[in-house]
């Protein structure tokens, strides 16, 4: 097969007016924004309100609204717009302008001194690129609160005021049980109660990464509506006013359980810092996270796991299911609009399994659909697939994936409150569906959490009485119908395609490892983006050395809210003026240098779309295909390889610093919504995505150092399942390992992780890579440690690494095999990539 090399032109554009496509992206930006909002109240029909109306908009994120996340995961968009101007733009009368103003001040005087603070702490501890960046890292921006409520103030045009509650979140810190991040400040709490003493009617809008406590709603009768928002990107104050208008009806779900308090998650008292001991984390609630430890233990929440309100209302009809095959259900329904307006609805199954040697959680997610727009009275038929693996249960003792025997009651409904009892599924004997190997042993003591003694038993045999009691339609399964499949275990250097290999077996050792770990020439250190590479403000880049041969270098570029480049870079006689990574840090705050630049100048804006919890809150696949193929046309547009996203890890605790990039606390939504995303990115040719971060990467705080201790049976149940859905789905390009240990052992050194689940159990075919800086740390992770697991491409490369896998290969340590390996599948990737030549 011949590979031709296209000529690389410089990215972007000099025409500083808005393409059309950019347009074209804004849009589908916010539909996703107006899809994943979330309506948990609306008390007395207060929403939708009347376009043209008047109304007051407080709080933070009013007119300064967050879009999306801090560090890698933020885009440099060309406009974000505010709820407030989302409003203004749909029509609406906002009669405190003036508040508005002065909160702007105030804004930009407490930006300021934040830009201050962290220059002079950087400059204290060493001033370099990577001081800088984790004295920023860790000292996230907290919004202020703005001026009081004053009543002179309170508007005799309105009886309705909306009040934005605002959190920043961003990579390298976990957020804190405090007021001002997880609870309200005081001076916030106090500004709710004042517009709930002049103002009839408050909204209250949640723009956070994650959970806050809403105890406080509990002390005002006139706080009639809640949204979540969570993140919206770009869009997001368009989106807003869509849904308040009612000119789009709000058909988001939450994918987290959001508990009465702090103190009811199950990690709560041990989660990173909360208890002194960010070295260790001891995952010790097992298997019952978020709903899982909720509805199994009894503990009532405020908005349960899947819930979400409307402008109408939906029934469920006429549900049958069908033994399509051996292993795969099939659950039809029909969908009614019952309301008075259009809308969509999100069908969701449950199941629940029966008790036995196991522990089980109450209900697991297994299925969900949504419909389309249906018409009042309208109907849509709705089918879901149910394998059986979607049933099945890790025995560690068996080394495999099992049915146990009894009874699996089927649930449907728009939430898990709501879901009920529907179909059972008896089975007759334990069923072995996969035949694996024992991997990740515990180092350290573990206790998990268990329900008392028959609790599974128990419920097992009420649901099967219920069944029964209601002559639901239960289907029979015998356990010999099931075939056994035993995975076969390769070794790392025996897992790579043979056409790559030929290929590898022509270049020096030299060229390995130049391609193995980025290429330090680049200038790629910093974190964010390096000004060196082709692409002013990617992430990074892989090596060029054998493009001689055939084999050109790829793009990398942060994500997963779009594609993260600097806004604009200047060309001065053929060359990029190279510009600092603070320029590409949040809008520019930290660059103080010259923006009159020699040149021409080149802009490359990107689309901003909502973080990855709001994209989940859609519960719309089609709609996130649709999204991820948007961006897959920027990446072609500016010559973007692999997308350093979807993030996927789950939500084991609302605290967690980068939850806002993941999507939900339920790893079945995790790898449906992230295969989604990746099928629509690779719909273009040449375009990948790598899902992150490999895996159990549930804390911030000293993510380079934290050990994660977890059981075998959670691993792979819970956080790893997610990664398991979305390979087998969507096959990404790539996958990126995360920082954190893994009982002792470096994701990215782990061959349990890299080789054993990922390739052999799961059939990986792409490339893994590290996360930037991952060894950089210290000796326990080493470039050569990556090669030998498995993991195929050190980022962003350092001269370091380079003499690390020279000095193991000449002592035997490294085997050149295992190497040639690894680059054997970067090159499969590489082939498959859009290839250019030099700038």
């Amino acid at each position: 097969m011949t590979r031709v090399l296209k000529e690389r032109t410089f990215s972007g554009t000099t025409n500083p007016e808005a393409a059309s496509w950019e347009n074209e992206h804004r849009q589908i930006a916010r539909e996703a924004a107006d899809e994943g909002i979330v309506l948990l109240k609306n008390e007395d029909q207060i929403l939708p309100l009347k376009p043209g109306s008047a109304v007051a908009v407080y709080g933070a994120g009013a007119g300064r609204t967050i879009k999306g996340g801090t560090g890698s995961g933020d885009v440099n968009e060309r406009e974000n717009i505010s709820i407030w101007q989302g409003l203004k733009n749909a029509g609406y009368q906002i009669t405190n302008e003036d508040w508005i103003s002065s909160y702007d001040q105030i804004y930009e005087k407490a930006r300021q001194d934040w830009k201050n603070d962290i220059n002079a702490r950087a400059s204290q501890t060493g001033g370099d690129v990577m001081d800088f960046f984790t004295v920023y890292s860790t000292t996230p921006f907290i919004m202020p609160t703005g001026d009081p409520v004053k009543v002179p103030e309170a508007d005799e045009s309105t009886d309705t005021a909306i009040y934005v509650l605002s959190r920043v979140a961003g990579e390298g810190a976990d957020r804190n049980a405090d007021k001002g991040d997880y609870y309200l400040k005081d001076d916030e709490r106090q500004m709710v109660a004042d517009l709930c003493q002049y103002y009839k009617n408050v909204i209250i809008v949640i723009n956070a990464g994650g959970q806050v406590d809403l105890s406080f709603m509990d002390e005002f009768s006139n706080i009639k509506a809640l949204l979540v928002i969570v993140q919206p990107g770009m869009e997001g104050g368009n989106a807003f006013a869509d849904v308040i208008s009612g000119k789009v009806n709000p058909s988001g779900k939450l994918v987290d359980s959001w508990a009465y308090k702090y103190e009811d998650y199950p990690s709560a008292a041990t989660f990173s810092h909360n208890n002194g001991n960010v070295e260790k984390e001891f995952y010790e609630e097992g298997l019952y996270v978020g709903y899982r430890y909720f509805d199994t233990f009894g503990i009532p929440v405020r908005y349960g796991f899947g819930y979400g309100l409307s402008y109408t209302t939906f029934e469920i009809q006429n549900a049958s299911v069908k033994k399509e095959q051996t292993n795969l259900l099939k659950v039809s329904m029909s969908v009614k609009n019952t309301g008075a307006v259009a809308g969509k609805e999100v069908v969701q199954a449950y199941a629940s399994l029966p008790g036995g040697s196991m522990e089980k959680e109450a209900h697991r997610l297994i299925a969900y659909a949504k419909t389309e727009l249906l018409q009042p009275g309208e109907a849509q038929s709705i089918t879901l697939e149910i394998p059986a693996e979607c049933l099945i249960s890790y025995d560690e003792k068996k080394a495999a994936w099992v049915l146990e025997k009894g009874f699996y009651g089927i649930f449907l409904g728009n939430s898990l409150e709501s879901a009920n009892l529907t179909f059972g599924l008896q089975l007759d004997q334990d069923a072995v569906l996969e035949k694996v190997k024992n991997l990740f042993p515990l180092k350290d003591a573990l206790k998990e959490l268990e329900q008392p003694a028959g609790a599974t038993c128990k419920r097992e045999a009420v649901q099967a009485a219920l069944a029964r009691s209601k002559q639901l339609p239960v289907l029979e399964l015998k356990a010999a119908e099931f075939k056994t499949k035993k995975i076969v275990y390769r070794k790392n250097s025996e897992l790579a395609a043979p056409e790559a290999m030929e290929f590898v077996n022509t270049l020096s050792v030299e060229e390995l490892i130049n391609l193995a770990a980025g290429d330090p020439g680049k200038a790629q250190g910093g974190n964010l983006g390096a000004a060196g590479i082709s692409v002013p403000g990617s992430a990074g880049e892989t090596h060029r050395c054998a493009i001689d041969k055939g084999l050109a270098s790829i793009v990398l570029a942060d994500g997963p809210a779009g594609l993260r480049l600097m806004k604009y870079y200047n060309v001065n006689e053929g060359k990029i003026i190279s510009m600092p990574f603070e320029f590409s840090l949040e809008g520019g705050l930290f660059y103080n240098g010259p923006t009159e630049l020699p040149g021409d100048r080149y802009y490359q804006y990107c689309t901003a779309i909502p973080v990855g919890t709001m994209l989940a809150q859609t519960w719309n696949t089609a709609l996130i295909e649709k999204v991820g193929a948007m961006i897959g046309k920027e990446m072609e547009h500016f010559g973007v390889t692999l997308w350093l996203a979807p993030g996927m890890n789950i939500h084991r605790n609302p605290l967690c610093g980068r939850n806002f990039e993941y999507y939900s606390e339920d790893p079945y939504v995790a790898g449906t919504i992230a295969a989604a995303m990746t099928n629509g990115v690779q719909s273009n040719y040449g375009c990948g995505t790598t899902i992150k971060h490999f895996a159990c990467n549930n804390q911030e705080d000293n993510r380079m150092g934290s050990d994660s201790i977890v059981s075998e049976r959670t691993i792979r149940e819970l956080y790893l399942k997610g990664f398991e859905l979305a390979v087998k789905e969507s096959q990404p390009l790539s996958i990126m390992t995360s920082y954190n240990l893994i009982n002792g052992v470096h994701a990215a050194n782990n061959y349990d992780l890299c080789t054993e689940v990922a390739r052999n159990e799961w059939g990986f075919g792409g490339a893994i890579m590290t996360d930037w800086t991952t060894t950089e740390r210290d000796d326990s992770c080493t470039a050569s440690g990556c090669m030998c697991a498995g993991n195929d491409l050190v980022m962003p490369g350092c001269f370091g690494d380079h003499d690390n896998l020279k000095k193991e290969l000449e002592a035997g340590t490294l085997k050149l095999e295992d190497l040639k390996a690894c680059i054997a599948r970067l090159v499969s990737v590489i082939w498959k990539s859009n290839q250019y030549e030099e700038n």
